[in-house]
């Protein structure tokens, strides 16, 4: 039936003379290149094998487990180095406990703020700063990107990841991988897979379709990075760190990943599926006292039990041999057998690290209202009372991304740099200091972390707070700095503005104090929906009947709990395509941000009109920066396939361009969709598939707001 249709659209196509694309120059987009590291693999792979034709099988067994807690084994003999793994995506966490650290490391902005800056350039930036200061403090591994999707907005550790579009996130985290391994860093893509809450995540079953996997959750991961991280859920039945079908099967066969692939810190539980699954890895491989009984067990842990497992003829020297050439040759291909892993040199380049972290917290403020009271000039008649937990105290996210940073600029700091006597903060307000004051800025917020999952909602005393404050001064403004989206339907029709600051690092609030005196335009879009109510989302109902939130880790280490699963129900439809999907209206739509200026969308020209499968297509628009402002904009194409055999979004994100542009000017901005980009996974032939047909695609400035479309048909190859 759809190649009928097919047939009968390219005819209409062909002959209609209104669907006719005059000649037209066209300029096809750049390709991105992922990272090649400074050896081959091939090269590498045969430096491994002859490293190990001279290891014993004792020496094998010590490199597959880890050392110290967060390191690997070293051969001086082999001039092997030992390596440091250290945590994480937004920075360096200085482990104080541990000798020869870093002094300081900058605290960037969280992940979630840099996807949403939506700017491909900057997250290399920000990568490669963070890469530096690895190697100032000896660190060959980093423990990041964390790129886990945005599923539940409840999750810990939203903060650390890049939002719930895998594109967005695949095209953020492909050039934090460039920008951070261009500096000899090797990066780690985590958490393979589907680990989208920290709520009892050790006795956590992630149910998922292949299709869902495919298109969902599995994108980012082809980021071109030498090591994976496997997280601690099941997956299907099967713990990540443990599983053939994960390991194997997705990572290894379906993304053809070759590098290295370790575990989570004590997340194996059977070393004999361990070796078996494709895993190389065991970190940290050794128990530790102080954690649980179950972690206390030699045999879970490699370097205690490959021994004796071949010994009985559970597992072969092959299977370990594997493991040892997977994990040599990525050190090898990184050059780290030929260099050291320390360079002194770019301790001189910290400074310019804050910049990057200061354009950071610039790109990634997001103004999602603004009644009239944005930007507040410094130079007008004004007194701004600033209140609310966040006032003076850096907020941030808590757990192994945790990085403190210094020199910390607070949001009070900021605003007096600016405006001087003109702000005050008072942390108790009454009712006539509210009233007296030309603004109000409320900065509130949530405190999340890895290990455990945090309410959607505010506690009821920060809705009241804010309600209240908002009936005595019609010019209060929200600012609310968190790791995920959070329920602001109570309050949001009362205030006159709000403002996403999400976790801010130590310099980003001189960024958001710009973009309130309008030094700055606020250039950032939503990488998630935030939802009007959390009964509204995909992941609502994923915590046990009769269970209920909790914080501290006793609750995370309670592996002899009963296995829970997590059905992943809405299938491809998360996020905006799950809202668009059941026409539910969000508080907030995904890539949704406002400016101080305004842009026009013009003249959408396909370069023609239909395309043979297998076949890209060149495309451009017109982008008229229409307001008094310099401002930047972040155009957003989606595609939608019009009619298709299986069931999919309404649309969904294919390419993203973050444009400057002064005011009154125009640019023609060209895109290039590939084949790629009209596909969905096929559960039938297990690979990405294009039906021939009607497509549209649809540029926009938020999922909901679709400025231009243009229609093109896919075909058969004539």
């Amino acid at each position: 039936m759809k190649n009928l249709v097919s047939i009968l659209l390219l005819c209409f196509f062909i002959n209609s003379c209104n669907q006719q694309v005059e000649k037209q120059e066209f300029k096809s987009e750049a390709i991105f290149q992922p990272f090649q590291p400074p050896i081959a693999y091939k090269d590498a792979k045969n430096q491994a094998l002859k490293i190990i034709d001279q290891m014993t099988i004792d020496e094998k067994i010590s490199l597959i487990g880890g050392h110290n807690v967060f390191f690997t084994k070293g051969f001086e003999k082999f001039n092997v180095p030992a390596m440091y793994l250290s945590d994480a995506t937004q920075g360096v966490n200085i482990r104080s406990h541990l000798d020869d650290q870093l002094e300081k490391s900058v605290a960037f902005p969280s992940p979630i703020a840099l996807a949403s800056t939506w700017n491909k350039e900057l997250a290399s930036n920000y990568a490669k700063s963070i890469g530096e200061e690895c190697r100032a403090g000896e660190i060959a591994v980093l423990l990041g990107p964390g790129m886990n999707i945005y599923r539940i907005s409840q999750n810990g550790r939203n903060f650390e990841y890049f939002g719930e579009d895998p594109f967005l996130a695949a095209r953020m985290i492909e050039n934090y991988v460039v920008g951070m391994q261009s500096t000899g860093t090797i990066a780690t893509l985590k958490h393979f897979i589907a680990n989208n809450t920290d709520y009892k995540r050790r006795t956590s079953n992630s149910v998922v379709d292949n299709r869902t996997l495919h298109e969902i959750y599995l994108p980012a991961f082809e980021a071109g990075a030498m090591a994976v991280m496997t997280s601690y859920n099941l997956v299907n039945g099967e713990y990540a760190g443990q599983s053939k079908d994960v390991i194997t099967g997705l990572l290894r066969e379906d993304l053809g990943f070759k590098w290295l692939v370790m575990s989570d810190w004590w997340s194996i539980y059977d070393a004999e599926k361990v070796i078996k699954s494709g895993l190389d890895l065991d970190m940290p491989g050794e128990p530790r006292a102080e954690y649980p009984d179950y972690m206390k067990k030699d045999e879970f842990f490699l370097r205690f039990t490959a021994k004796t497992l071949l010994e009985k003829g559970k597992v072969k020297e092959e299977d370990i041999n594997r493991m040892v050439t997977n994990i040599l040759t990525t050190e090898i291909a990184m050059g780290l057998l030929e260099r050291p892993i320390k360079d002194a040199s770019y301790f001189k380049n910290f400074d310019q690290h804050v910049e990057v972290a200061l354009q950071t917290g610039r790109e990634s403020i997001v103004l999602l209202k603004n009644n009239n009271v944005l930007p507040i000039h410094k130079n007008d008649e004004i007194s701004i009372l600033l209140t609310g937990e966040y006032a003076d105290k850096i907020p941030h996210g808590s757990g192994a991304a945790e990085v403190v940073g210094y020199d910390h600029v607070t949001m009070f700091t900021a605003l007096k740099e600016i405006y001087g006597d003109k702000v005050s903060y008072i942390k108790n307000p009454t009712d006539n200091d509210i009233k007296t004051h030309s603004h109000i800025i409320y900065s509130t917020g949530t405190f999340d972390s890895e290990g455990w999952d945090k309410s959607f909602n505010f506690p009821e005393k920060i809705n009241s707070e804010i309600k209240h404050i908002a009936s005595l001064n019609k010019n209060t403004i929200v600012s609310v700095s968190s790791g995920s989206g959070t329920n602001m339907s109570e309050w949001n029709n009362d205030i006159a503005g709000l403002i996403y600051s999400w976790y801010p690092g130590q310099i980003g609030f001189k960024g958001f104090a710009e973009i309130v005196a309008g030094i700055t335009n606020p250039s950032a879009k939503l990488p998630i929906t935030i939802e009007k109510k959390f009964e509204d989302s995909p992941g609502y109902g994923y915590i046990p009947e009769g269970k209920e939130l909790y914080t501290g880790w006793d609750e995370d280490h309670r592996i002899i709990d009963p296995i829970t699963d997590i059905k992943y129900d809405e299938g491809v439809f998360m996020g905006y395509r799950w809202y668009e999907n059941k026409a539910i209206e969000p508080l907030y739509a995904f890539g949704y941000g406002l400016s101080y200026t305004t842009f026009e969308y013009n003249n959408l020209v396909l370069e023609k009109n239909y395309i043979n499968i297998g076949d890209s297509i060149n495309f451009k628009i017109d982008l008229e920066n229409t307001g008094a402002v310099d401002g930047k904009e972040i155009v957003q194409i989606y595609v939608r396939d019009v009619e298709s055999s299986v069931k999919r979004p309404i649309k969904e994100l294919k390419d993203f361009k973050k444009v400057q542009l002064t005011a009154g000017k125009k640019q023609t901005l060209y895109f290039t969709l590939k084949n790629r980009d009209f596909a969905f996974w096929d559960a039938v032939t297990e690979d990405w598939k294009v039906e021939p047909g009607s497509f549209e695609i649809l540029v926009g400035t938020a999922s909901n707001n679709i400025k231009a479309t243009a229609k093109l048909l896919i075909t058969l190859e004539q």
